[in-house]
């Protein structure tokens, strides 16, 4: 799996966005520090910046009604199985919140949707 680029979370279609959920939550969960070629990158930075990623993704999913669990609204929290943080230190965020996620990765990301026959207009 991999993180969208961040211009694309309103626009991705219903399976992609939840299972941008999945990805996030696992991310945070058991799955930090488990390297996989689509997300090394995101452990090279404070788990804060993949909080605030998966913050934008759960806004476009209660903004299209879907139901989130209220704990993963918490910065601390890590999932049912895993310890919260004690107190993750918020750091500076930018746009985009990962460096990686530039023009090329946008590129990429939109033709990996476009061979799942899945083609977004984005601004």
């Amino acid at each position: 799996m991999r993180l969208w680029h961040e211009k694309l979370i309103q626009s991705l279609p219903r399976n992609q966005l939840l299972g941008q959920h999945r990805e996030c939550c696992a991310l945070r969960g058991k799955g930090w520090g488990k390297r996989h070629s689509t997300v090394n990158y995101v452990f090279e930075y404070s788990p804060y910046l993949l909080y605030k990623y998966h913050l934008l993704v759960m806004e476009e999913m209660n903004r299209r009604g879907y139901r989130v669990s209220e704990e993963w609204f918490n910065k601390d929290y890590r999932g049912k199985n895993m310890e919260r943080y004690e107190n993750l230190i918020p750091v500076e965020v930018i746009s985009p919140i990962y460096q990686e996620h530039n023009e090329e990765y946008l590129i990429e990301c939109l033709e990996n949707l476009e061979n799942k026959h899945i083609f977004l207009e984005i601004e």
